[in-house]
């Protein structure tokens, strides 16, 4: 067996390792483990929007909610190896490409790249906040966003740098809106194995949730840009934040509930991933 031979061998073997069962159980595992994530950041900006401001809606207060918990620390440790599980997933997508007829496109490899880069952060910080580094995991996303938007300004080109980010963040939301409200994730799930009523039960959460989250997504941009625009980072917001300043609109708290209730049904729609996703 000649060193060609011996090499293909090898892609074949591990291109059907990540076709196979153990990339299919983390692929779920770290959808379930989003879900979870964002149906407590829900939860706890609704709990906000009926007068609960003591409330942090995001990562790290639902990781503080699930530390309060019975068996909290278990919940932790699983749900980071959950999301360790999305990072190998999206790993393996980036270098053998995803499930479809067009799964092995340079963009979609792309895409699956910068996902697994951002599950891997988000990995690390809530398995630091089980070890029992609670700044790692927990820490304010609106000073994490407002800390790194003032060292980016520093830099030369800054504001260009993070005007660009935020553009970036804005054009993101807007995409993840619109490919929801035209239900483009039919083509991941398996409808075949759903009743008439779950697949109508999966479109709620599909389009409201995703509709919800590329908003929240689109806003957090637009104050990025305001940041860069006037060369001040504390007018930079995190999720906490940005979901607060929903309140603020003229629809009141109003608004703000309907972005919550959002949250909550992209959580219920991450567990239907879970569940149908073509992987």
């Amino acid at each position: 067996m000649n060193a060609s031979t011996t090499t293909r061998t090898g892609r074949i073997g591990a291109r059907r390792t990540a076709r196979g069962p153990v990339t299919e159980y983390a692929a779920r595992a770290g959808l379930t483990a989003r879900g979870v994530i964002y149906l407590l950041v829900g939860v706890l900006a609704l709990q906000i929007a009926f007068g609960d401001s003591g409330k942090q809606a995001d990562r790290g207060g639902a990781l503080a909610e699930i530390a309060q918990k019975p068996f909290g620390a278990v919940l932790l440790w699983a749900l980071g190896l959950g999301l360790v599980g999305m990072a190998l997933w999206r790993l393996s997508e980036a270098v053998f490409g995803s499930a479809g007829q067009d799964g092995g496109k340079a963009k979609k490899r792309l895409l699956s790249a910068g996902r697994c880069v951002f599950y891997s952060f988000t990995a690390y910080s809530v398995l630091s906040f089980a070890a029992g580094s609670r700044g790692s995991g927990s820490g304010s996303s609106d000073r994490q966003s407002q800390d790194v938007t003032a060292k980016v300004l520093g830099l030369p080109a800054g504001q260009w740098i993070v005007g660009a980010a935020g553009a970036g963040i804005v054009v993101a939301g807007v995409w993840i809106g619109t490919r929801a409200v035209l239900r483009k994730f039919h083509k991941k799930l398996k409808l075949g194995e759903m009743s008439a009523r779950t697949r109508k039960l999966v479109d709620v959460t599909g389009v409201g949730g995703g509709a919800a989250r590329g908003l929240v997504f689109a806003v957090a941009g637009g104050f990025a840009i305001r940041a860069a625009v006037e060369f001040e980072p504390d007018k930079a917001k995190g999720l906490d934040n940005t979901i607060r300043s929903f309140a603020e609109t003229p629809a009141g708290p109003w608004l703000l509930v309907c972005v919550a209730a959002g949250l909550v049904l992209f959580g219920l729609f991450s567990f239907a991933m879970a569940r149908w996703r073509r992987v």
